[in-house]
């Protein structure tokens, strides 16, 4: 990504008279374009991001495939590997566009000094929020898609019919990218340097992955490991998500042997709210030395 192209437009003019016609909102749409734009220039995070959820996903489904379909416990049909590994990816998709790229996008910005000249103009934290958000939203949405064509594609796995499957999947998306994001603005304040940015995030990310069953089955996992991924958000998106892509009687392999889709809305909305909390009490446009 050009530092010089970012630095002239984080400090230029147009957010300013941005955000004095259009208010909050209409200067965090603007700013929405803008990452999108900066995004779509930077060819490294493109691939990985776009590349990592299809090359895992295949990787998975040729290493585990071999012997055919899956039957994880007596009585319930087989289903492909791609199909079981399926919903674990999508939510590592959410975990990825959200808060990795972003704790590690807004460390680099702070260190190079971006965030100190945008918070000297007009433009609002919310409204930094705001382009933050909407640009992991677009990108998420295209992620999504290509895992989804890749897997039905290519993979031959059978994805749902049902309307009502898919409207779950919407409101699990929406709110696991959100919540993702918010957490992800939060994070960033903990990386002192853009250098260690990576070794901050990364890390966190692994392990919330393989706690929350996105590369181990959540059913293997220990009864009070699985207990523990209670608290985190991804065990929650994976959750809806295996509720979308697998067979309904799938659920006698989750905890209380259900879907239990209303605990999955209220786990992801807790932690939306306190993932806006946190970034907001957190963020800065300049780290205190002090």
């Amino acid at each position: 990504m050009s530092t010089a192209i970012r630095t002239t437009e984080a400090g230029g003019i147009r957010p300013r008279a941005m955000s004095r016609s259009r208010g909050v909102i209409g200067a965090g749409v603007w700013r929405a374009r803008f990452e999108l734009l900066q995004y779509f220039r930077s060819l490294d995070t493109l691939v990985f991001t776009f590349l990592f959820p299809i090359v895992m996903l295949g990787l998975f489904s040729v290493a585990f495939g071999g012997q055919g379909d899956m039957q994880p416990a007596a009585g319930l049909p087989p289903v492909p590997v791609a199909q079981m590994y399926l919903p674990g990816m999508l939510a590592a998709g959410l975990l990825l566009s959200g808060f990795q790229n972003l704790a590690i996008d807004i460390a680099i910005e702070r260190s190079e000094g971006i965030l100190k000249r945008l918070g000297s103009t007009p433009l609002s934290p919310v409204s930094y929020f705001v382009g933050k958000i909407g640009q992991v939203g677009v990108t998420g949405v295209l992620q999504a898609a290509l895992v989804l064509a890749f897997a039905g594609l290519v993979l031959r796995v059978p994805l749902p019919t049902e309307p009502q499957k898919w409207a779950v999947f919407a409101g699990v998306f929406v709110l696991g990218i959100v919540t993702s994001s918010l957490l992800g603005v939060a994070i960033s304040a903990v990386p002192r340097t853009a250098r260690s940015a990576t070794a901050v995030v990364i890390p966190i990310v692994l392990v919330v992955q393989f706690l929350s069953g996105v590369y181990l089955f959540f059913y293997m996992l220990p009864e009070w490991l699985q207990t523990a991924a209670g608290v985190l958000p991804v065990k929650w998106m994976a959750q809806g998500m295996r509720y979308v892509f697998l067979p309904d009687s799938y659920a006698a392999l989750e905890q209380n042997g259900e879907w239990n889709l209303a605990g999955v809305a209220i786990a992801l909305a807790v932690w939306l709210v306190i993932g806006l909390i946190l970034a907001r009490v957190t963020f800065r446009w300049m780290r205190r030395t002090a």
